[in-house]
């Protein structure tokens, strides 16, 4: 894949300043957002109807998704976590995650479910993907961490026919991304203060 170097350069420098600010704030900050965040969400009309949901574990500051999948398990909702495919590089499986499910650090030092071909979901059987992101701009635009694994798993999301809902601070949100031809846009992305939509 050809791609500019002034692109990569920026969105590389656009990682890192987001990831610092994401990283400075504080306890109280980072578990109120979580809770409003998870409010929002619930409060979005396709979370109403949802009954399989693929969520994250947040690492790195991300905006914490604990509080969001408690409430899910509590409304009897079926919870869901990538799991890095064994053979298919790049690629993310939707595994099954249970309050009482082994979770285990794959190599890219995130905790997912120890791999269990009874847990698997079809991505076609999913209602919604909640999606991390680095940073993402007025357009729905993106910025991921740089391993493509959600723009692979994004790439025919309408063929699928889930949802994607990106996931994240407030303070995550720029002005505009540079962007590369793979990028997939978000059609909506839930903060603790704003859902975007376009």
């Amino acid at each position: 894949m050809s791609h500019s170097p002034d692109v990569s350069a920026s969105r590389q420098h656009i990682r890192q300043h987001i990831r610092q600010v994401r990283r400075a704030l504080t306890p109280h900050q980072q578990q109120s957002s979580a809770h409003e965040a998870a409010k929002r969400f619930l409060s979005w009309s396709p979370a109403a109807s949802a009954q399989h949901i693929g969520l994250f574990l947040s690492v790195d500051g991300e905006l914490d998704t604990r509080p969001l999948i408690e409430r899910l398990w509590a409304m009897n909702r079926s919870v869901y976590l990538p799991v890095l495919h064994p053979f298919s590089t790049g690629g993310l499986i939707m595994v099954r995650y249970e309050p009482d499910t082994e979770l285990v650090v794959n190599r890219l030092r995130i905790p997912e479910p120890r791999l269990d071909v009874r847990q698997i979901l079809p991505l076609q059987h999913l209602d919604i993907l909640v999606t991390p992101l680095v940073a993402f701009d007025s357009t729905g635009q993106r910025l991921g961490m740089g391993g493509g694994f959600y723009d692979r798993t994004l790439q025919n999301w309408r063929e699928h026919g889930f949802i994607p809902v990106g996931y994240a601070h407030d303070c995550q949100h720029v002005e505009a991304l540079p962007t590369e031809r793979w990028d997939i846009p978000l059609p909506t992305i839930v903060t603790p203060s704003k859902l975007w939509a376009w």
